[in-house]
């Protein structure tokens, strides 16, 4: 379930300001918030039923955007370069190695060419 909350949330903080007004409360309850679906329904004066099928809609809303975004796979993937770059360059800075110096320049080669916007 933790897995599935971090994922939400992820998703969630890309994404989010493409849902509606109220799926954004509830998921930001349920998720952020950690408010059960008792709780939400009885501030909202909805069902229980009403406020799962919200939170199911908007879930599957945000897998959407990132499947034809692919906003959230990126930013792992930069994020984890320059966790490899940071390694690279702490590596250098305890052993002198020119050649991990240059892999860390070519990662962040990479990475400026996955963020810089096309033409």
């Amino acid at each position: 379930m933790l897995e599935k909350v971090a994922w939400m949330n992820l998703l969630y903080d890309f994404y989010g300001q493409l849902l509606t007004e109220r799926q954004k409360i509830f998921m930001e309850l349920y998720y952020c918030q950690d408010l059960s679906l008792g709780e939400i329904a009885g501030d909202y004066d909805v069902t229980r039923q009403a406020v799962h099928d919200t939170l199911k809609r908007a879930g599957q809303l945000l897998e959407d955007y990132e499947e034809k975004l692919g906003l959230v796979t990126k930013f792992k993937k930069e994020r984890d370069k320059l966790a490899e770059a940071g390694y690279l360059l702490d590596e250098y800075a305890a052993t002198g190695q020119d050649s991990k110096v240059r892999r860390a320049r070519e990662i962040l080669n990479e990475i400026l060419e996955l963020t810089s916007s096309p033409d």
